[in-house]
Order: C-alpha cells, then sequence, then structure tokens
C-alpha cells in the first residue's frame, strides 16, 4: 500500500521533524545551486477543486524542482465534474501518474482517492485540514526560533483547517498552543479531544485574543471567512473584529515574538498593514518554504 499525506495525525514526531530537516536541507542545496533529480521520469497530478496561486506554484516549482513533471486539473476539468465515482478516478489516475495532489472541499474527497489509489496521495487543502501548510510554517519557525518543543505558540482567529491542522501539530511535535477564538467558531472538537491526549504540553482554547498572545514566540493568524465561507463575509467582520492583529495586540507579545500568515491576507481585517510589513512577519518566508517542503515530501513519498 502506498504512504499517504492526508492529515500530519499518521505520522510520527520523527516522521514530521524528519520532513522538515529534509525541507531545510533541499533549501539549503539550492541555493548554492545544486541540481535535484530526485524525481526524474516521475509525474504528479495536481487535482484542484479550489483555486490556488501559492500551493499550486509550490507544488509544480518542487516537482520540476526535482526533475519531475506535472500533469494539472482543474475541477472543470475532470470526471468529477460530471459526478464520475471517486474510485473509478482513483484507479484510472493511478495509472497514468505517479502521486496525486488533492485540492478540495470535503476531506471524504481525499480519504475515498486515497482507498482506491495505488499511488501516494497528497491532502494539499480540504475544509478539515491542511497539513503541508502547517509542516512548512513548523519549518519557518524552526529556522527563526529554533526547536519548535519550547516554544508557545497562537493562534488568534478562526478555528479553521489551519487551526485543525496545528493542533494536530501541537499533540504531535510537543509544543504548547493556545488558540483564541470566538465562540461558535471554535476547532473541530474530535481533532482537539485527540491531539489533547496525545500532548505533552498544554493545547488550550480560549476567547480573549489578548491572553493568547501573552508570552507567545509565534502568533498565527489566518483569514476569517475561509474559501466556501465568503457569504458569510460581513457577520465574520463583525464577530472577529477584536481578533484583529495590529499593533495594540502584538505590543501584548513578547519583542521578539514573531507574526505567521499563510496568506492571502486581507489586510486590514485579520492583520494589518502595518503588522504584515513589519519585521516581526515571516509570512513571505513561510510562502517560500512551502515550496521546499513540498520538495522532501514528494521526495520521501514518490522517491
Amino acid at each position: 500500500m502506498p504512504k499517504h499525506f492526508r492529515s500530519l495525525q499518521e505520522f510520527t514526531k520523527l516522521e514530521l521533524l524528519g520532513l522538515i530537516g529534509r525541507a531545510i536541507e533541499l533549501k539549503k542545496e539550492k541555493k548554492v545551486g545544486k541540481i535535484h533529480q530526485q524525481l526524474m521520469g516521475k509525474t504528479i497530478g495536481l487535482i484542484f477543486e479550489k483555486p490556488s496561486t501559492r500551493t499550486r506554484v509550490s507544488f509544480e516549482a518542487a516537482m520540476y524542482g526535482l526533475g519531475g513533471q506535472v500533469i494539472f486539473l482543474s475541477g472543470r476539468d475532470t470526471q468529477l465534474a460530471r459526478s464520475e465515482p471517486l474510485k473509478d478516478m482513483s484507479r484510472v489516475m493511478s495509472r497514468y501518474v505517479d502521486g496525486m495532489v488533492v485540492r478540495t472541499f470535503g476531506q471524504e474527497v481525499v480519504e475515498e482517492l486515497a482507498a482506491y489509489a495505488t499511488v501516494p496521495v497528497i491532502n494539499a487543502l480540504t475544509d478539515l485540514h491542511h497539513p503541508c501548510q502547517v509542516l512548512s510554517d513548523i519549518m519557518t519557525v524552526i529556522e527563526k526560533k529554533g526547536p519548535i518543543e519550547p516554544l508557545r505558540i497562537a493562534w488568534v482567529g478562526d478555528g479553521n483547517n489551519m487551526a485543525n491542522s496545528w493542533i494536530q501539530a501541537a499533540g504531535i511535535l510537543g509544543f504548547e498552543l493556545t488558540l483564541a477564538c470566538p465562540q461558535g467558531y471554535e476547532p473541530d472538537q474530535e481533532i482537539l479531544t485527540e491531539s489533547r491526549k496525545r500532548a505533552s504540553k498544554p493545547i488550550t482554547l480560549i476567547e480573549d485574543p489578548v491572553a493568547a498572545v501573552h508570552g507567545a514566540d509565534v502568533i498565527n493568524v489566518d483569514v476569517w471567512a475561509s474559501m466556501g465561507k465568503e457569504d458569510e463575509q460581513e457577520e465574520r467582520l463583525r464577530v472577529f473584529s477584536r481578533f484583529q492583529l495590529n499593533r495594540e495586540l502584538l505590543a501584548k507579545a513578547p519583542t521578539d515574538c514573531v507574526v505567521l500568515h499563510c496568506l492571502p491576507a486581507h489586510r486590514g481585517e485579520e492583520i494589518t498593514d502595518e503588522v504584515l510589513e513589519s519585521a516581526q512577519c515571516i509570512a513571505f518566508d513561510q510562502a517560500e518554504n512551502k515550496m521546499h517542503i513540498h520538495k522532501a515530501i514528494l521526495e520521501s513519498l514518490i522517491g
């Protein structure tokens, strides 16, 4: 059976740190001009029901950077638009490509594709999980702050797919995580419960963003209305207004705290332009590291 990348929960601490370490190594080698050809002769299919800029380009650049090839399929380009059974699509695609990278709505799509695939299936985003993104975020934190275990991470805003994957990461890697989310916008309860069982440090859910950032080494924010929730935009603007990461909230954290945002940012909503452009914000390092972590994942699963 192939090894899939559906969520962080199916990996050990050693495996996740190994992927991050390898990504850092690949990044260093690229900067000195080393040519990578580990995936020469291999092809991945990018199956994107949700549009993307960073995730698509970083996966394509990663695969090409390892000597491989990419076939991109949007939702309208596949038989999914015509209600072809996922199990049929998965078995056919497995005969054409060496791996599938899937960006979709329901986690059940990734699960069913993986159940019938004979090649690795990689979750590039669902409404429930965003594992590749969080792994690249943690890589960025390690580059800037050192080992992740002693650090205190704060999440401020919506309990969305990013929050869910951060919760799983905290349970596996053993760092302290505090999430400040408005009532009614909490992360997935089952993921929270299971991750707390595995965790060696507290995973705390509160409603006060000031308390969350107090003593934090890292503050993480994301858009208030994720893709597919645009019809809730006006209501979310009202509910989340006190969760904005602005200069006043950032001042409640230590001066050496760093700020994460997976992008795209809605400047003036979840984060102000002043904070996003500040020296403490490492969002664009995060964006670069998506490519390097994707290389490590592709090399590990397909190489």
